[in-house]
């Protein structure tokens, strides 16, 4: 990559545990870097970006994802592509989707607060434990249910694609303004997944006394939840500018993925 950047004369800087993998050496954090790039461009997988996006607490600019995993949906171009996105970069021929963030604050019975930021979706689940757990959810003032079941996940549209399509949840398109609530395993079959407005304040709460349940966000950061405590998700102010090449929109990168069948047209 860095050869072909250099060949194009594109200056460009190194995050410091980066450098050596390209023979040289840098002191710039992932967060001191991005204050100093137009475009930062990520090589790994979702769980990459995921990483990095949670380590950028002040700046967030264009993500361009190069894959390097087996699947992925936030990158754009995968290993055997690093010309094709130099020249994407050299050309400013991407385009930038912009993905919402979500906010978690987690107030427990004690009097702390915790705000968490994911890309992807809040997860409550029981944890180690074997037994089925009951979490009660509302929507602002309004009750929506109460889950029996192995826990819940609540995802923006870029996390639909993620745990919440594994606990058999929809598809939302990057711009369909919604968050989606999905129950792990319920045990009740009539408690399927419900996609509600992105302006909906989601209250989630430990509905069966001793149970400890646990928050994790985007797989990053994680902390536990017992009755009394109080879990309320929303849309962030911020969002992530995700580069993506014009030639290949969401519906065809699902195609790909997915391995779905159908035309282009």
């Amino acid at each position: 990559m860095t050869a072909e950047l250099g060949k194009r004369g594109i200056p460009f800087l190194l995050e410091r545990a980066t450098a050596p993998l390209a023979g040289t050496s840098s002191d710039l954090d992932e967060q001191a870097l991005a204050s100093q790039c137009e475009l930062l461009v990520v090589m790994g997988g979702d769980g990459t970006i995921l990483r990095v996006v949670h380590k950028l607490h002040e700046t967030l600019p264009p993500v361009f994802g190069i894959n390097i995993g087996s699947l992925g949906f936030l990158t754009c171009l995968g290993p055997g592509e690093i010309a094709r996105a130099v020249e994407s970069i050299a050309n400013k021929d991407y385009i930038l989707s912009r993905r919402p963030l979500l906010e978690a604050h987690l107030s427990t019975v004690t009097g702390e607060v915790r705000v968490f930021q994911g890309l992807n979706d809040t997860v409550i689940s029981r944890g180690e434990r074997s037994e089925l757990v009951k979490i009660r959810v509302r929507l602002g003032e309004v009750a929506l249910t109460e889950y029996h079941a192995d826990g819940l996940v609540v995802a923006t549209p870029t996390g639909s694609t993620a745990y919440s399509l594994s606990a058999g949840g929809p598809i939302l398109m990057p711009d369909s303004g919604g968050f989606v609530v999905t129950p792990i395993c319920p045990h009740v079959l009539t408690n399927r997944s419900v996609v509600v407005s992105d302006a909906s304040e989601i209250h989630v709460e430990v509905a069966e006394p001793g149970h400890i349940l646990f928050v994790t966000v985007d797989g990053q950061e994680s902390c536990a939840m017992g009755a009394g405590d109080s879990l309320v998700i929303r849309k962030s102010s911020r969002e992530l500018p995700l580069a993506m090449l014009p030639e290949r929109s969401f519906s065809e990168v699902l195609r790909q993925k997915l391995k779905w069948t159908g035309s282009n047209i």
